[in-house]
């Protein structure tokens, strides 16, 4: 920590033991048809390794007013009172809840945390529409076109066929027309069950083999995707996009603009902005959580935004619990 109460890069690794607190917690309920417990375990987890990592934090984005959680809800504080850095935080302790449940692929845990003030609050907005492509991409696509034409587009900022392009969309029956839409311009689909936010970052990484992310996920899951892809210089940008009559409705009364496209750097306005996501169950960007007697195995994504900088770590934790001894001392 600096003197300023700016954060050093460093604050990265006791963020990564953050997430993979949550995932190892949610290792146990793997395939085991009960997601809530299985979130639950990895908001507590979560919650801990958090409460000893050297920031102020306000959680601006958390889970638990939509998943009925008792901690780690919008505006909860967290860390430590007397920390410089003042912070919030946007949190996933599991992302794919409902797919963790059936042991299905690419589900993380997540969290990305920026200078207090600079990520946008979405209020009672559950899910966003989202565009996610290559910093060549970036500022050349109306997110407002139809997708045909934002699909030549982006052909044409990659200089690729529109028939070598792949995007990926969430396997949900409000995106059957956006797929029969791409299908019908020549490009592939990756369908996922999960992992939007895996989609969104492979898709402002070039070469990753995802080209673009299209449809419509998680707020949190975008709020955090703007995170990391303003430090990958990728594009990102969201419009809030109620799912639910009770969601609309109060997305109405707290005046919210539905039409809106939020350009990424509204998103998260400060550059000085940390992502981590640890793989539960192993999926396109991270390998999940394995467990032997001798170790636990698991895979963190770590950006950071000063510095552009990412980094995919793979560490043998110990057994328990030489593991939470270990983890108390890293994020102390």
């Amino acid at each position: 920590m600096t003197d300023t109460g700016r954060p050093s890069a460093e604050l990265i690794y006791a963020l990564r033991r953050v997430t993979e607190s949550a995932a190892c917690a949610a290792f146990d309920w793997i395939g085991r048809g009960k997601s809530k417990e299985g979130d639950q375990a990895a908001v507590q987890a979560m919650r801990a390794a958090l409460m000893q990592v050297d920031l102020d934090g306000t959680v601006v984005i958390g889970e638990g007013e939509k998943d009925d959680a008792p901690q780690l809800f919008n505006g909860e504080r967290v860390g430590r009172p007397d920390a410089a850095f003042k912070a919030d935080i946007a949190v996933d302790p599991v992302e794919g809840t409902s797919y963790l449940a059936k042991g299905l692929t690419n589900a993380l845990a997540v969290i990305a945390v920026a200078p207090r003030g600079s990520m946008m609050d979405p209020g009672p907005a559950f899910y966003m529409e989202k565009f996610a492509a290559p910093p060549a991409a970036k500022g050349k696509i109306d997110p407002a076109w139809p997708t045909a034409r934002k699909l030549e587009a982006l052909a044409a900022c990659l200089d690729k066929d529109v028939a070598a392009l792949t995007v990926f969309v969430l396997e949900k029956p409000r995106h059957r027309q956006l797929v029969e839409e791409i299908h019908g311009t020549g490009a592939r689909v990756a369908l996922y069950p999960a992992g939007d936010v895996a989609g969104a970052l492979l898709a402002a990484i070039p070469q990753s083999g995802i080209d673009a992310l299209m449809g419509t996920g998680g707020t949190p899951e975008g709020i955090m995707s703007a995170c990391a892809i303003r430090a990958l210089g990728g594009e990102f940008v969201g419009r809030i996009d109620p799912q639910l009559q009770t969601e609309a409705q109060a997305v109405e009364v707290a005046g919210l603009d539905t039409s809106r496209w939020y350009q990424r750097d509204e998103l998260v306005t400060s550059e000085n902005a940390f992502f981590c996501a640890t793989g539960i169950t192993t999926g396109l960007m991270l390998e999940g959580v394995e467990r032997s007697k001798d170790h636990t195995r698991v895979q963190t994504l770590m950006i950071v935004g000063c510095t552009k900088e990412r980094q995919v770590l793979t560490s043998y934790l110990p057994p328990e619990p030489a593991v939470q001894q270990q983890i108390a001392r890293d994020v102390a």
